[in-house]
């Protein structure tokens, strides 16, 4: 009898944990999805003459707000100059970068863009801050010399960044197509930057962070990398990666533009991103 009475506890208890266990599946599919599609955005993109996507993560709330979703999870494409977050990183994290002052002398390189300005912010000595605050692919590309292939690939493998990918040369990868990102993964790499959450030190944490701090006032905090490469297709690509923070509270976001070789870039992406901004209820310190 007592084994009978055993086995029965045995039964409920197995039958409870199932019926409990279907409870929670059937709770959590009916809880609310945490991506909210915001297609208003399309708006401020046709005003500009440009496709792309842009994804808002609110850390608070742990929601997402995103524009073109299968452009923004699914499509890979050149991180262009966004990568020297990550090379900036690698520099100070291997001691090839000492801190946001160590200055790189101009080789007395003369360097031109491609519409036949000369580029002067990068034609003289510069220090990260200051390289960074411009893009300046010379100093980078000799701090990607510095790091080496091999340590350079060790960190994109341990950072699970993009593709991986290399090619064959350490200081052009991340400019020539070689190794790509989506939008989404730009998104995951600086809210674990934000947090310190990456697999460097705090120091070098702190050290990027303070570097890509481009407006702060009263009403907000705005840290952000621009990048612009051109495409395949013939097209330019611009991104804007970065965060937002009001009243304290971080939001991150990514910009993913696309447009005609005529679009100026450079020009009208950070306008862009301050009018879905805009849009979103930022930069008015309301948040």
């Amino acid at each position: 009898m007592k084994y009978y009475s055993t086995q029965n506890k045995i039964v409920y208890t197995i039958c409870a944990f199932a019926m409990m266990s279907f409870l929670i599946a059937v709770l959590n599919s009916c809880s609310p999805n945490n991506v909210k599609i915001d297609n208003s955005v399309k708006t401020i993109f046709d005003q500009y003459n440009v496709v792309g996507s842009f994804g808002l993560f609110d850390n608070g709330a742990g929601n997402f707000t995103i524009y073109n979703l299968k452009r923004y999870r699914d499509s890979a494409y050149s991180p262009a100059s966004t990568f020297k977050i990550v090379n900036a990183l690698i520099g100070i994290e291997t001691g090839r970068i000492s801190n946001e002052k160590m200055i790189i002398p101009w080789d007395k390189t003369i360097r031109v863009f491609s519409n036949g300005d000369t580029a002067k912010d990068w034609n003289k000595d510069l220090s990260l801050k200051e390289a960074f605050k411009v893009s300046a692919v010379p100093y980078f590309q000799e701090i990607a010399r510095r790091i080496g292939k091999d340590t350079m690939q060790f960190w994109l493998d341990s950072l699970k960044y993009g593709n991986h990918q290399m090619g064959n040369y350490v200081d052009s990868f991340w400019l020539n197509q070689s190794l790509t990102i989506t939008a989404d993964e730009q998104l995951g790499l600086v809210k674990k930057l934000y947090f310190g959450q990456l697999p460097f030190q705090k120091r070098t944490h702190d050290i990027v962070k303070q570097i890509m701090l481009q407006e702060s006032n009263a009403n907000y905090q705005l840290s952000y990398k621009t990048g612009l490469s051109s495409m395949k297709n013939g097209k330019t690509l611009s991104w804007v990666v970065g965060w937002i923070e009001e009243n304290k509270h971080p939001y991150f976001f990514v910009l993913n533009l696309e447009g005609a070789e005529t679009v100026n870039m450079k020009l009208i992406r950070i306008e862009i991103l301050k009018n879905i901004l805009k849009q979103q209820g930022f930069l008015e310190g309301k948040r």
